[in-house]
């Protein structure tokens, strides 16, 4: 098969396009992978052509016949790109036109590239933030899953990264699942806005013929038809919006990432990733690296990158169509392959990941961890709560200096620093009885942690 020579668009140029400004204009390198929809969208819009008597049925026949072929052609790795025809619009175009002839040149009557591209890019997001979903989904069962595990592991619960009170390492996994619950609700509201119909605006003022624009839509599986031409087809806005939604995603799943790195260092040694997520050192045999969570940190700024990158490309434009949007293709192509890709590999590494917990509970003691559970049993005593801190101040002072847990403390020692204290302080001094005392919707007791799980069970089930 060979390409189509004569240019679709340069009827109105008296001279030939500069070799170098042909390749440097054209977009089909990149926007070829929006076959699919162009030729869905071109099927629609014959369909509504012969509905409304532009076209009969014949043409239409051939003309989604042709269509066809050409995506049998492409899908077989058979279809010959070329730069001369500018696009992906252009080059199946002009092939259309080469295999059933005249017919083919009637297919873009009642639209222009202008809302034909800006069809294709909504059909394409639209089509992607299903499977993009389906992983988001797959990596909270798996984080779901571990919590499930975990719901009575305990571990050190950080502030500035130095050690705060004790939670479960269940209650852990919890919280980054909810981060994504609010990832899975910007991504379910954007794609309202994204799911509306240009086609029909054509190049900007809309077209003299008596189309049917609804059932287009219909066709199309458009919930709704944008209201006007010179928006239709300038409007880029949803592109904007997703990439929003993914960078916030995107910078949670690298929040995660730092904390799993952190957890697998020899220094904290909470975690074991799975050998599949990680290489070795060329030189020291003894590394065993998170590069998982080290790239998908990495490719954070790159989404960062592509979300400002659209921003800037459209804050100056005048209204309608401007080349300058042909640029906004390729950043939101890798924001997709990006996001994809690292939900993939997180559920992936999420399902295998080896929880240490001897090693937790152990960072746990060392960090007197229940210290404000101490505070908070001198309060429930009567005292109060600046003497209580003044209490337990010293106390975990007095605890360093002996090399000792508040908890390895005896009561003779603790009464040292109030007479408040009884034996009963015990009860609130061991790692468990501090999470445990923490029973109540959203705190780190284990109950809590499987009422959490199964309602995350439930909601995910309703979602599939």
């Amino acid at each position: 098969m060979t390409a189509p020579s004569k240019k679709l668009s340069s009827a109105r140029l008296t001279q030939p396009t500069d070799a170098f400004v042909e390749a440097f204009t054209a977009s089909v390198e990149f926007d070829q992978r929006l076959y699919q929809q162009d030729i869905a969208g071109s099927v629609a819009h014959a369909t509504m052509l012969c509905s409304v008597g532009i076209l009969t049925e014949s043409e239409r026949d051939q003309i989604i016949t042709g269509l066809k072929q050409i995506e049998q052609e492409i899908d077989a790795g058979e279809f010959v790109w070329s730069i001369a025809q500018e696009d992906v619009h252009m080059n199946i175009e002009a092939r259309l036109i080469s295999l059933i002839g005249e017919v083919g040149k009637k297919l873009h009557t009642g639209r222009s590239r202008n809302d034909q591209v800006a069809t294709d890019v909504r059909l394409y997001l639209r089509d992607m933030m299903t499977p993009i979903a389906s992983e988001l989904a797959r990596l909270q069962s798996a984080l779901v899953a571990v919590a499930e595990r975990e719901a009575e592991t305990i571990m050190p619960g950080f502030t500035h990264l130095q050690t705060a009170q004790p939670v479960t390492f269940g209650h852990h996994m919890m919280a980054w699942y909810e981060m994504l619950c609010r990832d899975a609700e910007r991504l379910n509201d954007c794609a309202k806005r994204v799911n509306s119909l240009p086609l029909g605006a054509a190049a900007l003022a809309g077209t003299t013929f008596d189309i049917d624009r609804e059932q287009t839509a219909a066709l199309l599986g458009f919930d709704r038809i944008c209201q006007n031409s010179l928006d239709a087809v300038s409007d880029r806005d949803f592109a904007i919006e997703f990439n929003s939604a993914a960078s916030i995603l995107m910078m949670h799943l690298s929040r995660f990432s730092e904390e799993l790195i952190i957890w697998s260092s020899a220094q904290f040694d909470f975690v074991d990733l799975g050998d599949a997520f990680c290489t070795g050192s060329s030189i020291m045999p003894q590394k065993k690296n998170p590069d998982v969570p080290e790239l998908i940190r990495g490719k954070t700024s790159r989404v960062y990158g592509n979300h400002f990158n659209l921003l800037t490309l459209m804050k100056n434009q005048p209204l309608a169509y401007n080349k300058d949007n042909q640029e906004d293709k390729e950043p939101l192509f890798d924001t997709i392959d990006t996001l994809l890709g690292s939900l993939r590999v997180y559920a992936d590494m999420m399902s295998v990941i080896t929880v240490k917990a001897d090693n937790m509970r152990q960072a746990a003691l060392r960090g007197y961890a229940t210290a404000t559970d101490l505070a908070d049993y001198l309060v429930r005593k009567g005292v109060a709560f600046r003497d209580a801190h003044e209490v337990v101040g010293l106390s975990v002072a007095y605890g360093i200096e002996q090399q000792k847990d508040l908890s390895e403390l005896s009561l003779a020692e603790l009464q040292r620093f109030s007479d408040q204290i009884s034996k009963d302080v015990f009860d609130v001094l061991t790692l468990e009885g501090s999470v445990a005392a923490r029973n109540h919707l959203g705190g780190t007791a284990p109950e809590q942690v499987k009422l959490a799980v199964a309602k995350a069970k439930r909601d995910l089930a309703k979602a599939e």
